[in-house]
């Protein structure tokens, strides 16, 4: 890993390198313009010393002159070869240097090294009788100047100044490494700490020293506290853990406790809706039964009139016919009441035998609509309440017809009991209709609506705006869960204040295999609410 150690380390050294260097390329640049414009003033003065003194020589022939002039310009290094041309002869004197320094007659070969420069040679006699002869060129020089001394002082320079880049960053390396030190031991301790406080048990981490006195020992100070204030932390928190465990622990047995009281309760309701169905159809069967018994007793004393006619004084034309008048009067008053109480045992049974087993069968839809709501006419007739069906005659369903007795039963019960006040008059419709393979199911009312601060919460269990006047809270949570859970469909609802309420349910007409078949306890996502 690339410490920060290390990073700070490499950014000062390249801090430092690239400022030298940036001075250093300076220093080069001025260095070099001093050396090109001492070079360019060496040039120009031996030019100029050369045009001055060699043409007098030049004129004279005087070879051993010319040499000795051209010698003595020699003497700096940057001067490589001088020679000398005679306008008639050439050639006439020339010297150059060799690579051990030596300077040696320049004979006719190949040109020198170095940077050639040449220049007239112009000859004026400087006597008052040849004042008026006009300059005359006797011929010309030609200096080879090298740039050898130039790039070595500039490589001297660049050498000088690379040792200097690099010196000062080992000394800068050592510094740094010598100072950094001094903040990153502590720092290096810090980290130590911090890690054995994530990976172990804060009893097991010792306290860093406090003996410094700098921000850094501000730091292990702080450190040091929030070590002691994290063990009091975590202290608490086992103690909070080891509170809440016992809780939930108890929170599950409530739970489990208050999952059974409902599973007790959901049930109790379900017989009680199965009593209050007994009651009402025992009810309905004492009127019939009892005009049939009254109708049979009639039947009897007219049978034992006839008869005692007929063993004393014989009986008479008039006798005969007001008997059969009675006994066909009576005949039709039994069978009437005795078919009205075989089709109300009949309904009974059926919907007793579905509500108790819970066994799945195929059923007609209206027909079984009409027999739970005439199960339910005994608590209807006590109210000026009305209710009409409006089912297609046609459809079959195949699903558990105890569940949908219990999901009409509550629904209409539900509108009976919170949809309408004390005596007041009211309808309760209920339809179907088929769409496609689902069965869609309206149980409407004109009642007084739902409040709409309470209609997401209807379908919650236990919940009723008539605790203590015998309401429990769970009608409506076990519709919702009959059609959600058992029947696999959907329930809605919507509902105006002072207009009444409408609750649409749709359902499978073949409830599916997967379906669950019991009462859930609590609808998942609770939906419009209706009457509680």
């Amino acid at each position: 890993m690339f410490s920060i150690q290390s990073r700070l380390k490499l950014l000062f050294v390249v801090i430092v390198t690239v400022v030298l260097a940036i001075s250093g390329t300076y220093t080069q640049y001025s260095l070099g313009k001093d050396l090109e414009a001492s070079n360019q003033r060496l040039r120009q003065g031996v030019l100029t010393r050369l045009q001055i003194s060699l043409p007098s020589a030049l004129w004279d022939l005087d070879k051993s002159k010319v040499d000795s002039i051209v010698e003595a310009e020699m003497l700096p290094p940057e001067v490589v070869a001088i020679r000398v041309y005679d306008t008639s002869v050439g050639l006439f004197a020339g010297k150059m240097r060799l690579a051990d320094g030596r300077i040696v007659p320049m004979l006719k070969g190949p040109e020198p090294a170095g940077t050639p420069v040449e220049a007239s040679l112009v000859f004026q006699d400087g006597g008052t009788a040849a004042a008026s002869i006009k300059p005359v060129v006797v011929g010309k020089v030609v200096i080879n100047f090298s740039r050898a001394q130039i790039d070595a002082a500039l490589a001297n320079e660049l050498m000088r100044k690379v040792v200097e880049v690099l010196l000062l960053d080992v000394i800068l390396v050592f510094a740094l490494s010598a100072s950094l030190r001094v903040v990153f031991e502590p720092l290096k301790q810090l980290r130590d700490g911090l890690f054995d406080l994530a990976t172990r048990g804060t009893g097991e981490v010792e306290e860093l020293p406090e003996n410094r006195r700098d921000e850094l020992g501000d730091v292990i100070r702080g450190f040091n506290q929030i070590q002691r204030r994290l063990q009091s932390t975590i202290t608490r928190t086992r103690e909070a853990e080891d509170a809440a465990r016992r809780s939930a622990q108890e929170t599950a047995k409530a739970l489990q406790d208050l999952k059974q009281t409902q599973e007790s309760l959901l049930q109790a309701e379900r017989l009680a809706s199965l009593g209050s169905l007994v009651a009402g159809v025992a009810h309905e069967i004492n009127t019939p039964v009892g005009i049939a018994l009254t109708s049979a007793s009639v039947l009897k004393t007219a049978t034992d009139d006839i008869q005692a006619a007929v063993n004393s004084t014989g009986v008479k034309k008039s006798d005969v016919l007001r008997y059969l008048e009675t006994a066909n009067e009576s005949a039709r008053l039994i069978m009437n009441n005795a078919y009205r109480a075989a089709h109300l045992i009949h309904s009974f049974k059926q919907i007793a035998v579905d509500q108790t087993s819970e066994a799945r069968r195929q059923f007609g839809l209206k027909e079984y609509v009409e027999e739970v709501v005439a199960s339910l006419q005994p608590k209807l007739k006590k109210t000026p309440i009305s209710l009409s069906i409006s089912c297609p005659p046609d459809v079959a369903v195949d699903s558990f017809p105890g569940a949908f007795a219990q999901v009409i039963t509550n629904l209409t019960l539900n509108c009976v009991e919170h949809a309408f006040e004390v005596d007041t008059p009211g309808h309760i419709q209920i339809s179907a209709r088929l769409d496609g393979e689902i069965v869609e199911l309206h149980v409407q009312d004109d009642g007084k609506g739902i409040a709409p601060d309470i209609i997401d919460r209807i379908f919650d269990p236990f919940f009723t705006t008539r605790r203590g006047q015998g309401g429990t809270g769970l009608g409506l949570n076990i519709v919702y869960n009959l059609i959600v859970k058992t029947f696999a469909g959907t329930i809605s609802v919507t509902s105006t204040l002072g207009q009444g309420t409408h609750f649409t349910l749709r359902i499978p007409r073949i409830t599916p295999q997967e379906a669950e078949h019991h009462l859930p306890l609590h609808p998942a996502h609770p939906v419009d609410g209706a009457h509680i």
